[in-house]
């Protein structure tokens, strides 16, 4: 069995880290490059960086922070927000990026995913969706959350894997900064019909929200935030814990 992954993700407005409750509400939660070396030393297995503001108001991903980030961890680190072109995405991994995440952009322009992974390899290339439940149905949102679309999650992280996305970063909104646990259900739908990772985010705040993902939601990686963020879980101990429930892990 592959080791399970666990992902903090640092999600950055104006340069500082931020977290929020179904995606607003933003409070501040500390400078990204401490949280990125601390995250790096406890064993965390990545890093996920999301510039939240980027696409919604059309500004390029603060290159330098990247950079900056890059410096200072020895793990494989994902950058997301306001890529659109394949420039985008060579700048950030010239800057130390290993994989970019989209999300607004390959639902705008699909055929995005197709460029980045002819380009640059799948492994570098995450499709990010951002997803709400209503009426039965999983539907994607655009900029940050703020826009609902057409698409339907299934049906389009099956379209990004054949266009040659590497993973699939499904955020449950619904779920988002409440931590009552990941969309466990969904999740296990999207693993049983998909060939790539997925990595859940969206509804951590207990470690035994990690073991259901990874039990029930069949989840490859755990991604969450502010119980990294405020010191409410420490990953050794959630790695721990975790082994001890018979998950494997990276120790």
């Amino acid at each position: 069995m592959l080791a399970k992954r666990i992902i903090p993700c640092l999600d950055i407005k104006d340069g500082q880290t931020v977290k929020g409750t179904n995606f607003v509400n933003l409070r501040h939660a500390g400078d990204p490059v401490e949280l990125a070396r601390m995250y790096s030393e406890q064993g965390a297995d990545e890093l996920v960086f999301l510039d939240i503001t980027a696409s919604f108001e059309g500004r390029k991903t603060f290159v330098e922070l990247v950079r900056r980030i890059a410096e200072n961890i020895s793990i494989p680190f994902t950058v997301g927000g306001g890529i659109h072109e394949l420039n985008d995405v060579a700048r950030l991994l010239d800057a130390g990026a290993d994989k970019v995440s989209v999300n607004s952009a390959a639902i705008r322009n699909p055929k995005l995913i197709d460029e980045i992974a002819g380009h640059f390899g799948s492994q570098v290339c995450v499709l990010a969706v951002d997803a709400k439940q209503a009426a039965g149905e999983w539907r994607c949102y655009l900029n940050g959350g703020r826009v609902v679309t057409e698409r339907e999650l299934m049906s389009w992280t099956k379209e990004a894997q054949e266009r040659g996305a590497g993973e699939i970063l499904f955020t449950s909104m619904d779920h988002d900064g409440v931590k009552t646990g990941y969309a466990n259900e969904a999740l296990a739908v999207l693993s049983e019909n998909l060939s790539i990772p997925v990595i859940a985010s969206g509804g951590a705040g207990a470690k035994e929200h990690f073991r259901d993902a990874f039990l029930q939601g069949k989840a490859d990686a755990a991604l969450a935030a502010s119980v990294f963020h405020f010191g409410e879980i420490k990953i050794p101990e959630l790695k721990s814990y975790l082994c001890a429930q018979g998950i494997a892990m990276r120790r």
